[in-house]
């Protein structure tokens, strides 16, 4: 049996598994063939439309955890495509960093030609090869470094770069100018190349400070819109839009799957309401999703949207009518107690199972939870916080559907 059959036939089993089976065949290169069984059974959920594919050819493990999404692809595209007013026919798109493709795939799609550019030979094998499987045959792919090849490139619509957060030892990085490539440095010969410039960076990355650098590298406002990029309330990435044709003031964009709030920051931002808290019960307690917590525009959706927050750094809302289109976790309160024992009991009657958020509060959730005597999951939540006037309180809280 060769390997490709050998993975059609085990490609559902675990990896584990198939590793053992593959060791007892002299003629299956066990590593490769749990490298595609790994690689497509991840692509089954993350990237559905390359594992209906037969044949596709994936990168080892930790290249598929860090590769994009199809969701997270497709939002890029959606968002370049929305810069399309400054696109000139026919359009050219740039991939500098082309890695494992999935960003380039749906990209390119939207474009009349593309060009992948990536330094390491046996990827740009492997996208060759992905790409014709996949119906992409208007890629040029390029190996190379991008910082060579940069000065030497066409004009193009729109130039895409994902700089490698790891250095040469391998370990994780997180400043832009520590990144491969740097973009800081590269930054005004890419503006002059493209009519549109997108950046996807580190999401650990505070994006005012992304800002600022890239602002200061160009000399120039050019960071048009911050994208902070969430799904299943955990941010994924940073994205920046920078343009020195357009003259739009920079937004700021928070997804989190279908929740979206977009805002423009002030220069001076408002403060945060601060509630007195009184009666809480049958009122509603707000959690705003990761994006906005990324964002820290908190004040923005306190303007929009009738809320005080129960401290200044609790980023915990309260409301006495349940708000619809709050980008979070909305939850009615049931009821609210201090840690004093006889309270306790009262409030928690009936209750040995709860899901426990800690914030602004002196301990841990394992803590809390030991002292509650609850188990972790059910339908009821429990958050312990500080209020405004030093009060140490418990909400418990249903969701509110």
């Amino acid at each position: 049996m060769g390997e490709d059959a050998f993975i059609l036939q085990h490609r559902e089993e675990d990896v584990r598994s198939v590793a053992l089976q593959a060791a007892k065949n002299p003629d299956i290169n066990g590593r490769y063939v749990t490298e595609q069984i790994a690689g497509w059974q991840k692509a089954r959920t993350k990237l559905p439309t390359w594992a209906a594919v037969e044949g596709i050819v994936y990168p080892p493990q930790i290249a598929m955890e860090q590769c994009s999404s199809e969701t997270t692809a497709q939002y890029k595209t959606a968002t370049a495509l929305r810069w399309s007013r400054f696109f000139q026919s026919p359009t050219l798109f740039i991939d500098l960093t082309g890695g494992f493709g999935v960003d380039h795939y749906y990209l390119a799609r939207a474009f009349d030609r593309s060009i992948y550019i990536e330094r390491q030979e046996a990827l740009c094998e492997t996208v060759r090869h992905n790409f014709q499987l996949l119906g992409l045959p208007h890629t040029d792919v390029t190996c190379g470094d991008s910082n060579d090849l940069l000065p030497t490139l066409p004009h193009a619509s729109l130039i895409f770069a994902d700089p490698a957060r790891r250095d040469i030892h391998g370990a994780r990085t997180y400043a832009i100018s520590d990144c491969t490539p740097d973009v800081c440095t590269l930054l005004p010969t890419m503006l002059q190349k493209c009519d549109i410039l997108l950046l996807k960076l580190s999401p650990m990355l505070d994006w005012h400070q992304a800002v600022l650098a890239l602002n200061n590298a160009a000399q120039a406002t050019v960071v048009r819109e911050v994208h902070i990029v969430a799904t299943g309330n955990e941010c994924k990435e940073l994205l920046l839009v920078l343009s020195v044709k357009a003259t739009d003031g920079m937004q700021v964009v928070c997804v989190n799957d279908e929740q979206t709030f977009a805002y423009t920051p002030d220069e001076q931002p408002a403060t945060v309401p601060i509630a007195s808290i009184d009666d809480l019960t049958g009122g509603y307690l707000l959690e705003p999703n990761a994006a906005i917590m990324k964002a820290g525009c908190f004040a923005e959706i306190c303007r929009l949207h009738p809320l005080q927050a129960i401290a200044q750094n609790s980023h915990l809302f309260i409301a006495n009518d349940r708000i619809d289109d709050f980008p979070g976790r909305t939850f009615r309160i049931n009821t609210v107690t201090t840690m004093n024992k006889q309270e306790l009991r009262t409030a928690l009657q009936g209750i040995s199972q709860a899901n426990i958020t800690v914030r602004n509060f002196p301990m841990t959730v394992a803590e809390l939870r030991k002292r509650l005597k609850v188990r972790d999951g059910g339908d009821y939540y429990i958050f312990a916080t500080t209020t405004a006037d030093n009060r140490r309180l418990l909400l418990v809280c249903e969701k509110s559907n």
